[in-house]
């Protein structure tokens, strides 16, 4: 197998003594872990509720009052009950004193092994990649909102207000160059907290506008049982693929498979891992679908099938003026933490596969302590994180701006890799785990599950091409967004 998939056997060669070690370092010589409950939570929340949980109303409108709660139940199950059993999997071979595995691909390794650990590296790092340009573009998306509520509050909601976004990405990606240099998900739980309560905030505030809407004085918009008309609203093939994408973004809401086991890394050993897991788990899922059932139902009210793709970006509402621009601001905010949630894994993965490829290399593995002015901490420097993190995020900048469309094409990544980190691997490793006999009851409705998420994987992605296609016709490099 290629050295760069080789699990990571790095650890602290450092001489302490005994007591030392047992404060400051877990049993094999890695930085102590200080996880919790409430860390894991937060990581989860801000890492499955994103901007996305906007346009929630769009996807019912699709879908209608019956099959679109319908299918966000049932995700929101399937997205629990597969993060049990990859939870369970974190340790091997057994789920509570085994080896620590410390990715996703080493827990594959350990279970699965073979060219399905090398499947999953490329289904989890460039779902990672993809994610963080799409991060990158809707960040900036909400802070030309900003402008343009202001814009419109001042000359009237038809004004023309035509405002360059590139702005704000390069500024997005210069707070990104400074918070990439925290060194590991172990030091990222502040941001992610911070990140949560932003989601909370403007999902709060869309949803306190709907029901404003709903209950205003004359409000009456057209809703229907099997959502948007054929014939009225969309054509026929319209309705189909539109349903598809609905589908897809609904399911792909949910998932967290790629950072959870980077997650569950953070987390002290004792209580046991997986349990503490399990219970962030369904605290973060829980959480999310209340928000996700309250803003689609409650946003389809508003604005019936005429609903937009993103009721505070997409300006379903105008008025307070202020009250959308603090609402697009939480949205700014909490994709700048949720940009360090799924970046760090991928950090993390390059800079343990350089220090392994070279490991006498000094510009790679040497830290420099450099004394922060005025304040007088501390602070470690690594030349290589330095430079390899910065050049990342912007690569991902200039994509986002050469690409204003890549968020239908990171729901074509979404599509590729939700079946497989969300589904199959955690279902296959749970069979391997547990010896679970082949053609038993247990091992039928588990492969029924499996083909069926690889079936809404396949509509969704048909769907992601279709739209992908439409925006290629009509792009336009380094347009003016209208």
């Amino acid at each position: 197998m290629a050295p760069e998939f080789q699990k990571n056997t790095t650890y602290v060669s450092t001489e302490l003594e005994s007591g030392d070690v047992q404060e400051n370092f877990d049993d094999d010589g890695r930085e102590k872990r200080t996880g919790t409950l409430l860390t894991a939570s937060a990581h989860i929340i801000t890492a499955v509720i994103g901007s996305g949980v906007l346009s929630l109303a769009w996807a019912i409108a699709q879908l209608g009052w019956v099959a679109g709660p319908a299918v966000l139940f049932a995700f929101s199950f399937i997205t629990y009950f597969t993060s049990t059993l990859l939870a369970d999997c974190y340790r091997s071979p057994g789920p509570v004193s085994g080896e620590r595995n410390y990715t996703y691909m080493d827990v594959v390794r350990s279970h699965l092994g073979g060219v399905k650990v090398t499947l999953c590296g490329i289904a989890q790092y460039a779902n990672l990649v993809g994610v963080t340009v799409g991060y990158t573009i809707t960040a900036s998306i909400s802070m030309v909102a900003v402008q343009k509520s202001n814009c419109f509050h001042k000359n009237g909601h038809e004004a023309s207000c035509s405002i360059e976004s590139y702005p704000y990405m390069i500024i997005f990606a210069v707070i990104q160059v400074i918070l990439s240099q925290i060194p590991n998900f172990h030091k990222l739980s502040w941001l992610s907290i911070l990140a949560a309560v932003m989601s909370f905030a403007y999902s709060s505030i869309g949803l306190g506008l709907s029901i404003a809407k709903v209950a205003g004085v004359g409000h009456h918009v057209k809703t229907s049982i099997t959502g948007v008309v054929v014939g009225v609203d969309v054509s026929e093939s319209e309705k189909v693929w539109k349903s598809f994408q609905a589908i897809g973004d609904i399911a792909f809401a949910y998932a967290y498979s790629t950072v959870l086991i980077e997650i569950q890394d953070t987390l002290r050993s004792s209580p046991p891992e997986n349990k503490v897991m399990k219970r962030a788990s369904l605290a973060g899922v829980s959480t999310t679908t209340l928000f996700y059932i309250l803003c689609g139902t409650i946003g389809y009210a508003a604005f019936g099938n005429k609903a937009p793709g993103n009721f505070l970006t997409g300006f379903g509402f105008y008025e307070p003026f202020w009250l959308i621009d603090l609402a697009n601001i939480c949205i700014a905010i909490h994709l700048i933490g949720a940009y360090q949630v799924f970046c760090q894994p991928l950090y993390g993965f390059v800079e343990a596969r350089c220090s392994q490829r070279w490991p006498d290399s000094k510009f790679i593995n040497s830290e420099h302590v450099v004394q922060v002015p005025c304040c007088g901490a501390k602070y470690s420097v690594n030349l290589f994180r330095l430079v390899w993190r910065t050049a990342y995020v912007v690569v991902t900048a200039v994509i986002a701006m050469i690409f204003p469309f890549f968020n239908d094409f990171l729901g074509l990544i979404r599509a590729a890799s939700f079946y497989p980190l969300t589904v199959y691997f955690p279902i296959e490793m749970h069979i391997a785990q547990r010896k679970i006999p082949k053609y038993s009851f247990t091992w039928v409705w588990l492969k029924i599950l499996s083909w069926t998420c690889l079936i809404v994987s396949l509509v969704a992605a048909a769907g992601s091409i279709k739209g992908l296609a439409t925006d290629v016709k009509h792009y336009k490099p380094f347009s003016t967004q209208q």
